[in-house]
């Protein structure tokens, strides 16, 4: 059997000749402090929107699985590792990004109490600062982020209500009132 690399298949007519967009990922992770549910922010260290927040994520390499990659820039851009994780929708405005055409997978990451007195947030790779934001008073934020942030809260309320997923944000013991 005669095993076709991407680039002979590009030369041998397999892929069509036109232009390709982009693909990054962006992660929306929420955890409650002090009552509060609360997102974690990135302030980008390059253009475009240098020094504005947004959220961690980054372009997907080309041998990377989306999952993987979403778990990578977590990890590079916060310092967070080993959360849930989960694909939330796929964002493709063409003029997103004033780049390139952008395409994003986003996905959304929910974090205890107890798992949050664990973590040691920084910003790392790209990012300047990480940083903790009550999710009703955020920054002005980078791309088309608030939409995205928007969705992921309308998801994780859907998500609070007919699932059992909010037990991933409380700790190990918890009250009823904190329950609801």
């Amino acid at each position: 059997m005669v095993e076709i690399t991407r680039a002979q298949s590009n030369v041998s007519g397999y892929c069509y000749p036109h232009p390709r967009p982009a693909v990054t990922v962006d992660i929306i992770l929420f955890t409650f402090q002090a009552d509060e549910l609360t997102t974690l922010l990135i302030q980008r260290r390059n253009e475009p929107f240098k020094n504005k927040w947004a959220l961690p994520g980054g372009f997907v390499e080309m041998d990377e699985d989306l999952h993987e990659a979403a778990l990578r820039e977590l990890a590079e851009e916060t310092n967070v590792k080993d959360v849930y994780l989960e694909q939330l929708y796929t964002f493709g405005d063409p003029h997103r990004d004033p780049r390139t055409r952008v395409v994003t997978v986003t996905y959304f990451a929910l974090l205890s109490a107890d798992e949050l007195a664990t973590k040691e947030v920084r910003g790392g790779d790209d990012a300047d600062d990480a940083r903790w934001w009550n999710v009703y008073a955020l920054p002005d934020l980078a791309f088309d982020h608030a939409r995205i942030l928007d969705y992921a809260l309308q998801r994780l309320r859907w998500k609070l209500e007919w699932t059992a997923l909010g037990f991933l944000l409380l700790p190990g013991e918890f009250t009823l009132s904190e329950l609801q």
